[in-house]
């Protein structure tokens, strides 16, 4: 049999051979770095036997297939010590995830001084160095084997499984565990690993199900890649926005409200209305919008009539009860069909089109509580909502143009190069979760396919991830700890204008059904502000800053001159205050720092005599005396062009 290898070249075989014979055959050294391999691109085992042509690749903990068996063989690894230190906990499901691993245990919760005491036993268990052997079981087989051991979870697994499925396990010494694979040969291999934190979850994320312990850990090849990756964990827990957002004083959240409604504070409420009155001004004066505002609830009926009812229900707030109620409304989790009779209010000719509807529109979906975290999915949010209404000859085109306003946005924000894209598809195997026929979807698909290529915009398509009524471009993003989420969609719609009997007279006087675009500008609100603090650790772009200069005078001797100076600044809509405590000025310098306020004016008898102020910045430190005037104009011109400076001096030289 012939292997063609990464680089190409190709080896010759008389006889079958694993995966990791293969990887002897080449080099001594790769076959001790190997992880797993991959023919014809699939993911597979050390031990998988290779028996006719195919390509090759050897994986190791340098790819991404490779580190994924490392960590899911460490997960394993994790979950023997578990057992050896507390016999009674069941084991679940513990795979390897971007940034490690995990695994679910029905038990109490772990203590950090668990979580000490289960590395100090994991590094015996990787001591031993205990071979990974695979072996398989028929379906049968393998519930009673499970069963004997005690291991509910797992029973429910394998019962899932076809009847005719043969199940795989992994051995490591005495322990076993239900696995797919793929996995190191030896727990030798293992060099380097920590355990991070742990956490409740639900069985199979179902809030209705059991509530199990997760430990989260990860592991590297190397010690030093290991110390860097909890060294830009800790960075992420200083950025991360549900805690720096509490300290900013930006948002809070308080029991008796309820999970998933934040409350904005004056500070986080400014950035809010900063960013609603560019994205408004944007789309309305720039990009031809007309602006709406339609109700926040409505009858079933309007849900019926979309689709809605049936695909989106259980993620909605019913109010009412139909077997009670005569009329029965829901929240509404999105504004399309509002907009839609906004639309029809009045007749529309061609010559109409395209008509682009937009909306700040405050929306509510019943996330589940297991789901929600700070403002990155909550149960009322708000966003820059609208729906294009437009001849099929202009849909390509529109399409363009939406992806181009989102773009700008997302580079006024800075934030252009976090991004990726992706075309999410239906998926033909569930039909009953969409609407509409294959070949409108195929079509539609293929539009957007084409539409990214020619704007030479990378993407990855996703099977199941589309709307209930069209396919989408998804831009989506990672927080800091690498979960991924859509921040901003934008939808290809050719078929609810039928269902709300929607139309535009053409050349000819007659009814023509247009097709609709649903589209975010900048997407979510409070999605955009998470994103924004974890981004520049609470150190804004001025234009976005709630405070934007902090006026110091240095003794109470000089606030007559500072209240002058915080007059012109607010006169030219700069959002200043006065810090008047009677405190030293170097303690003044230090809190304002703290609060990562973008410019300091410190005043005194100089200042005062010739109209200057000293100005100290996030950016350069201390940029010197200036006059006011002087200064307010460089500001005004940062703030009206957004620009986003940049730090040239460190923080300890500020």
């Amino acid at each position: 049999m012939k292997i063609t290898l990464k680089d190409g070249s190709v080896k010759e075989f008389a006889e079958s051979k694993s995966v990791y014979e293969i990887a002897l055959d080449i080099s001594e050294g790769l076959a001790r770095a190997a992880c797993c391999g991959k023919i014809d691109g699939e993911t597979v085992d050390l031990r998988t036997v290779v028996d006719r042509d195919c390509e090759l690749s050897i994986c190791t903990a340098n790819d991404a297939e490779g580190l994924a068996a490392l960590r899911h063989t460490t997960s394993h690894v994790l979950a023997e010590a578990v057992k050896n230190l507390f016999p009674d906990a069941k084991l679940a499901i513990g795979p390897s995830i971007d940034t490690g691993f995990y695994y679910d245990f029905d038990h109490a919760p772990f203590s950090r001084e668990d979580l000490d005491a289960l590395e100090a036993e994991m590094k015996k268990i990787i001591k031993k160095a205990a071979k990974l052997e695979k072996f398989t079981m028929s379906r049968e087989e393998a519930v009673k084997f499970m069963e004997e051991r005690q291991e509910p979870y797992k029973v429910e697994l394998i019962q899932d499984l076809p009847e005719d499925a043969e199940i795989s396990f992994y051995s490591q010494g005495d322990f076993v565990d239900l696995c797919a694979g793929p996995h190191l040969l030896s727990t030798k291999n293992i060099k380097a690993f920590k355990l991070t934190s742990s956490s409740m979850a639900y069985w199979r994320g179902d809030s209705d199900k059991a509530r199990l312990q997760r430990i989260y850990g990860t592991a590297y090849n190397k010690k030093e890649e290991l110390a860097e990756h909890l060294e830009r964990m800790e960075d992420a827990k200083r950025r991360d926005h549900n805690k720096l957002g509490r300290e900013m004083e930006l948002f809070t959240t308080v029991d008796v409200i309820g999970q998933g409604l934040p409350l904005f504070t004056p500070k986080g409420t400014k950035m809010l209305m900063k960013l609603q009155r560019w994205i408004e001004d944007l789309e309305d004066k720039e990009w031809g919008y007309v602006r709406t505002k339609t109700p926040l609830m409505a009858k079933s009926d309007l849900y019926k009539m979309s689709g809605h009812w049936d695909h989106y229900k259980e993620g909605m707030f019913v109010l009412g009860d139909e077997e009670k109620d005569k009329e029965v409304y829901a929240l509404r989790p999105m504004t399309c069909p509002f907009q839609y009779y906004v639309y029809k209010n009045t007749q529309k000719s061609y010559r109409d089109l395209p008509y682009r509807m937009s909306e700040t529109s405050t929306l509510f979906r019943a996330e589940d509580s297991g789901e929600m975290h700070g403002l990155t999915r909550v149960r009322q949010f708000t966003i820059t909502e609208g729906h294009l209404v437009v001849r099929p000859d202009q849909m390509v085109e529109e399409f363009k143009g939406c992806i181009a306003l989102a773009k700008y946005c997302l580079t006024t924000l800075g934030v252009e190069e976090d991004v990726t894209y992706h075309l999410s598809k239906w998926d033909p195997d569930n039909r009953a979760k969409y609407i509409g026929e294959p070949e409108v979807w195929n079509q539609t698909e293929q539009h957007i396919r084409e539409i990214l290529t020619e704007l030479d915009i990378p993407f990855v398509e996703d099977v199941g991830e589309a709307a209930f009524y069209g396919p989408k471009v998804d831009i989506n993003a990672k927080n800091v700890y690498g979960k991924e989420d859509t921040m901003i969609t934008i939808q290809w719609d050719a078929l609810l204008a039928e269902q709300f009997d929607m139309y535009y007279v053409d050349q000819n006087g007659d009814k023509v059904r247009p097709y609709i675009i649903h589209r975010t500008s900048m997407g979510c609100y409070e999605r955009t502000l998470a994103w924004l603090i974890e981004k520049y650790a609470g150190k804004f772009p001025t234009w976005l800053c709630p405070e934007q200069v902090r006026v110091l005078p240095i003794s109470e001797k000089y606030e007559a001159y500072a209240g002058k100076v915080l007059d012109a600044l607010r006169a030219k809509d700069i959002d200043a205050t006065v810090d008047n405590r009677s405190e030293k000025i170097g303690f003044k310098i230090r809190e304002a720092r703290l609060a990562k306020i973008p410019y300091m004016l410190v005043v005194g008898q100089q200042e005062e005599e010739q109209g200057l102020v000293s100005v100290r910045s996030r950016f350069a430190g201390d940029e010197g005396q200036k006059p006011l005037q002087g200064f307010m104009e460089q500001i005004c011109e940062e703030i009206r062009t957004k620009e986003i400076r940049k730090e040239i001096v460190p923080e300890e030289s500020k």
